[in-house]
């Protein structure tokens, strides 16, 4: 009975352990993200259809917020989505065509 608990002690001690380093390391290399960039996501339609001429709604969004490109190129969202993401940047929509 004895040979058992020795190495689930030992294993347990070390998932512990290894569970306390990466508690540590998540709050040491967190990453803070823009929060306008999850509230463009969110108004964008979510097609990921790359008809913007990205990779998908997410990769569109942060590129409107670091890069300042054209947030009325989404034919999926309209005018609709341009005019919330205007809102969210503080900035002026133009009308759109689908």
């Amino acid at each position: 009975m004895g040979e058992i608990w020795i190495p689930t002690i030992v294993i347990g001690a070390l998932g512990g352990l290894f569970g306390i380093a990466l508690a540590y390391a998540s709050k040491v290399f967190y990453v803070k993200i823009d929060e306008r960039i999850e509230k463009i996501i969110n108004v964008l339609p979510g097609a990921n259809c790359g008809a913007c001429g990205y990779a998908g709604c997410s990769n569109y969004a942060e590129v409107i917020v670091k890069k300042d490109v054209d947030f009325t190129l989404c034919p999926p969202g309209g005018s609709q989505a341009a005019g919330k993401i205007a809102e969210i940047l503080c900035k002026v929509a133009q009308d759109t065509e689908r």
